[in-house]
This record gives structure tokens, sequence and C-alpha cells, in this order.
């Protein structure tokens, strides 16, 4: 069998994408890098801080330049943030620099999972549910027109989404491999 790409995954904010990444990083051997945390760790500072100085702009321009670095390595796992699909130049770079995966949550989910979550300045806002829904209008035709895989995560545990994950990857680079 020929050797799995690196392995990117999109989707909205609270489908697990550093969660199951982690996971699917050591399922694999591999290393993992998540672009929230790497921009957090080259700028010593968190991400709303970022956006306070210098806008969702500045932020995305960061996004972009740590999508670049990131998708230089080989045999790794990405995951990137829920945005990273805006920019027509990230949805290129990421479909040209491995398998893209396309976790894909209901609003209900993001909203349970995200419910005390601070470092998400698109959510401070009074209401919740209304900026996730019209997030999604925009963005989940973005992220399936970039992804080669979707793979539903509510009600689901991580380990059964890695499991999925895994099979159909490999499917996907040797279709004899997996008859399932």
């Amino acid at each position: 069998m020929q050797a799995l790409p690196n392995l990117i995954l999109i989707g909205p904010m609270g489908a697990g994408k550093s969660t199951i990444g982690r996971l699917l990083a050591a399922e694999l051997s591999r290393d993992f890098f998540d672009t929230d945390h790497e921009i957090q760790a080259r700028c010593g500072a968190d991400i709303p801080w970022i956006f306070d100085v210098e806008g969702e702009a500045g932020f995305r321009d960061r996004e972009t330049q740590m999508i670049r670095e990131l998708t230089h390595h080989e045999s790794v796992v990405i995951a990137t943030g829920g945005g990273a699909v805006l920019r027509e130049e990230n949805r290129r770079v990421l479909r040209e620099s491995g398998t893209v995966i396309y976790l894909l949550t209901t609003v209900e989910q993001q909203l349970r999972r995200t419910a005390k979550d601070r470092n998400r300045p698109l959510l401070q806002r009074p209401d919740k549910e209304a900026v996730l829904r019209d997030m999604f209008a925009l963005r989940d035709p973005l992220y399936r027109a970039t992804a080669d895989v979707v793979v539903r995560t509510d009600r689901r545990g991580p380990r059964a989404v890695v499991n999925e994950i895994v099979r159909r990857v490999t499917r996907l680079v040797d279709p004899l491999q997996c008859k399932a």
C-alpha cells in the first residue's frame, strides 16, 4: 500500500478538529499541528487578542501564512480553524497538500461544544445560534468544495470518527486495501 498523504481537517468550530486531529495523528504515528495553536505560539497572544488588535483580516493573514508553512511538512495531520476555507488561496493550498477531511456537525452540537468557550471571538455575540447558522450557510459549500471526504462527528465519540477517517482515507489511497 502506498503511504497516506497529509491529512487536513476542516470544518466549523466545535466539530472536533483538534481532538480528532490529535487522536488521528497518534493512531498513525504522525506529527499533529493545529493552525490556531501554532498562530498563538508564534504570536505569544491568544486569538481573541489578535482579533482585537488586528481585526479578522489580520488574523486571516496570519492563518494563510501558517497554512502555507504547515502544508510543506510531509506525513502530518493538520487541523485548521473554522474560517480557513474563506480564502480561495487557503482552499487551493489545502487541496494541493493532502487529503482534506470535512468534519461535519450540527449547529446544535456546536452550541453544546462551544457553550463555555471564551476563545472564539466570532461567537462573542448575544445570539450564538444565529451566528453559527449564518456561518454554516456561508461555509458549508466551501468545506464541501474543498474536501475529499466528509465525516459526521455529532453523536459519535472521537475514536469512532478517527476509525472512520482511517478506513475511508485508506480506501482513497488504495481501493483494494479496504473492501468494507
